[in-house]
Parts: C-alpha cells; structure tokens; sequence
C-alpha cells in the first residue's frame, strides 16, 4: 500500500473522529488512568506481562484511536476494553489532548538516535516503519499515529506480536495495516525491531502522579 493511500486513510480516521478537546477536562477524568499510567516502570501482568505503555507526550488523535479501538473489541485487551467503554466520545477527546500536554515541561533535549545495526536497518526498510512513523520514529505521518520512538520495548514487542497474531481472544489487534506488516516478521525479528525503536530519544514519559487531587 503507497504511503499517499496510508496517509489519506489516516487523515480520514482522523477527521471522522475529531471532537472538541479540552486538556484541563481530561486531567479530571484521568483518574482511572493514572494508577497504571502514572507509576514509573508499572508491569501489567494480564493478559501478558509487560511495562504499559508511556502516553504522556503522545499524540492526542492517537490516544482517541487507540481508546475507540478498544472500544469496538479491534484490540481485545480485556481491562482495556472495559475501561474505554465506559467513556464518552467527549472523554475520550480530553483525555487524548490532557495526556498529549502532559510533562512536556519536564521534557529534556533530544539526544542524536544511535544507528541501527545492519540486521534492524534491513527490517526497518522491509517494514518501511518511518514512512507510517516519520522522522526518528517521533514524527508520525498523521496525527492519529504513534509516536513509538522511546516506547517501552516488552510493551512494542507485545504490541507488534498482537498484530502478528490478530485473531488471539485476548492479546490480538486488528488493525489491517499494521497487522499485513507483523505478518511478514518472525516473532524474534520483530523483538530486535522493539528493542532498537525503544532505545531511540522521543517524547513519550511517564510522569508520576497522585491517586489523590
């Protein structure tokens, strides 16, 4: 698929999906999200085990999407699901721009990626990951795509493998481009491809918070 066709599906699920978002509503309703999100190194342990995922500094389309995908059951994660069933589109919309905000103050100067070895650059271009992804994998295409530079690699290689495995009950994720891509890696190279992209400098913290406001 050309990356013209991607970008203009991206740009259509963005569009469609668009509320009006306010970052300081969110705050508010992130008390679900902090006691996994807010703790440093948190390990979730089911359906698999892992680090979650860091969302301060994440794109705020991309959190709408990834809530509404587990909303609909494209990503079974069970809690997941739960969780972002029980939000309003409105919800969601603040909690994508609060967590888009979050901790940019505390953000430090962007260190120069160290290159990747000449196994994971032949898998980066099969995969073509910075045409979806952009620059430094910290400038996705299109706002309702990741930033995955400096993402936990247990949580990217979990993720990756998912999308290999997208019919699982309870770790598979149907996104059909993504999905057509994992499929063409085996599971270790596509652990090689999480280690390298977690290792790069991004935005993405997890910034500690108090259950108590």
């Amino acid at each position: 698929m050309s990356k013209t066709i991607l970008l203009v599906l991206a740009l259509a699920g963005f569009i469609s999906s668009a509320q009006a978002q306010d970052a300081k509503a969110g705050e508010q309703k992130a008390a679900m999200c902090i006691g996994c999100h807010g703790i440093v190194g948190y390990q979730a342990t089911f359906p698999q085990v892992h680090r979650v995922p860091m969302i301060s500094g994440q794109n705020a389309a991309y959190i709408a999407a990834a809530l509404n995908a587990y909303a609909s059951g494209e990503r079974k994660h069970p809690t997941m699901r739960s969780i972002a069933q029980s939000l309003s589109e409105k919800d969601i919309a603040d909690l994508g721009a609060f967590y888009e905000q979050h901790g940019k103050a505390a953000r430090e100067v962007p260190q120069a990626p160290a290159a990747p070895s000449a196994q994971v650059a032949a898998l980066l271009t099969k995969g073509a990951c910075a045409s979806c992804h952009g620059v430094n994998f910290n400038k996705p295409i299109a706002p309702n795509y990741p930033k995955i530079a400096g993402q936990h690699a247990d949580y990217l290689n979990v993720t990756l493998q998912g999308y290999k495995n997208s019919t699982h009950g309870l770790t598979g994720r149907g996104n059909a481009i993504m999905a057509g891509q994992a499929k063409g890696f085996t599971a270790a190279e596509l652990k090689l491809l999480a280690q390298y992209v977690g290792s790069l400098p991004g935005d993405l913290r997890t910034v500690p918070q108090s259950r108590f406001r």
